[in-house]
């Protein structure tokens, strides 16, 4: 009695693996786009592949579309197609655009394995069947096939299968490239399930990156799966930070130094609330106060976030998209800018003024008229910070043709000399602050 004929569409690993699960029961032919040497029965022509009973695609999910359009000239009737694609309710989608007003029987299929965990048997490995467009007689065969084969199959539908996939599979591979993304390795002291981990790394990374992003992206229910993923890892970390840092205080992060506006905005906001106990962690940046709020080096912080003359803080705003916190209160206070020099520095030695972006904002038409030929600059990392800028001149680690601007008080804690104050637009100057928590 002669075999049947199957023919397998696409031959990369898996491809592979379902070769070897056929071989001995069918004629099996492998259709390869470029002529390759090989022992396999192997063809480039579509219309002999297409001329056996079965057709199985093991093509990379993100062609599977595109190699059925191609493909369906090849069509008959009297074909049955078998999908093995690791997600369903995608390959049920195209199969039912591609074969309607056909007589074409098609079946759903995941072999859940590769070829890692069936290099020795294929006993008792999960595989995922759904009849789709099948008779039953012809389901009831490919059923008893793999059942014969000691495969554990499994009847489910498309969506209870992606369902079940996403958080089984698919967060398996998200794991594993998490891993291998953390660069886990090896150690003289690894524990039993440090090693599953590193199999896990190993086993998902061997398979293709695309096959990785395909599982991701065709699945409908692997998006939950990373969100929920995302929060459950959030909550966990944020357990193991203390509520506060220290028993005693508040630790308060600030998004300047010492004498700048964020200092007096702090100090506005604790006296407002009653807080007596407390540090304050100068920090210089928003992406620092974040950091460190996130981190639990802070309880909690405060940064600028808009300003009357000056608009949205752009700082703040870059930092924020990095972050995960919670807004406690908004709240502004009146400021005002006074341009400062260093002692040994008369106005005729300056040539640069060196502060905060929003602070050339906040006073740009008022710099213009009075002061039109100093540059105007920002200085990188935690040196935007103006409170830094007026320390570091102080210290001399700055060349006397720089004057910083900011509020006066700059002055008295650093031993500056005021040129010029309330240089500001509009008198009625308010910056708007954040506090927040994780």
């Amino acid at each position: 009695m002669n075999k049947k004929t199957v023919t397998i569409i696409g031959f990369g690993r898996f491809g592979k693996t379902l070769y070897e699960l056929l071989k001995n029961d069918f004629d099996v032919t492998i259709y390869q786009r470029t002529k390759t040497t090989t022992k396999f029965h192997t063809t480039t022509d579509l219309e002999k592949a297409y001329e056996s009973e079965t057709i199985f695609y093991a093509v990379p999910i993100n062609t599977f579309e595109e190699v059925i359009s191609q493909h369906k000239k090849y069509f008959r009737n009297d074909h049955v197609l078998l999908d093995v694609l690791s997600v369903k309710v995608y390959p049920e989608k195209i199969f039912k655009k591609y074969l309607k007003d056909t007589q074409i029987q098609a079946i759903l299929t995941h072999p859940m394995f590769g070829p890692d965990s069936s290099k020795e048997s294929f006993n008792n490995l999960p595989l995922v069947i759904d009849k789709f467009l099948a008779k039953d007689e012809t389901y009831h065969f490919w059923k008893n096939f793999f059942e014969d084969k000691s495969l554990h199959v499994i009847k489910l539908t498309p969506d209870e299968h992606d369902k079940l996939a996403a958080n089984s599979q698919g967060v398996t591979h998200f794991i594993g490239r998490l891993l291998d993304e953390f660069k886990m390795k090896k150690t003289l002291i690894d524990t039993e399930g440090a090693k599953k981990l590193l199999d896990v790394k190993e086993q998902t990374c061997n398979d293709t990156w695309e096959l990785f992003t395909n599982l991701q992206q065709y699945n409908p229910y692997t998006k939950d799966m990373r969100i929920h993923f995302g929060d459950a890892y959030d909550k966990l970390y944020d357990k193991l930070i203390p509520k506060q840092k220290n028993e005693d205080h508040l630790t308060i992060g600030i998004q300047g130094g010492k004498g700048s506006f964020n200092e007096e905005a702090i100090h506005y906001y604790i006296n407002r609330n009653g807080i007596t106990d407390y540090k304050i962690n100068y920090l210089h940046t928003t992406k620092n106060v974040l950091q460190s709020v996130h981190e639990g080096d802070s309880d909690y912080g405060i940064f600028a976030i808009q300003n009357s003359i000056g608009g949205i803080v752009m700082e703040s705003v870059v930092a924020m998209a990095k972050y995960n916190f919670s807004i406690i209160e908004e709240f502004a206070i009146k400021i005002s800018h006074a341009l400062m020099i260093r002692n040994d520095a008369t106005l005729k030695d300056i040539t640069t003024i060196m502060s905060h972006p929003q602070v050339f904002a906040q006073c740009n038409n008022t710099l213009q008229q009075k002061y039109p030929n100093l540059i105007q600059t920002s200085g990188e990392g935690e040196l935007i910070d103006h409170a830094l800028v007026a320390k570091e001149l102080s210290e001399g680690k700055l060349p006397k043709n720089i004057a910083t601007m900011g509020s006066k008080i700059l002055a008295e804690i650093y031993d500056l000399k005021i040129i010029e104050d309330n240089l500001q637009d509009l008198q009625e100057n308010y910056t708007s602050f954040l506090y927040v928590g994780r």
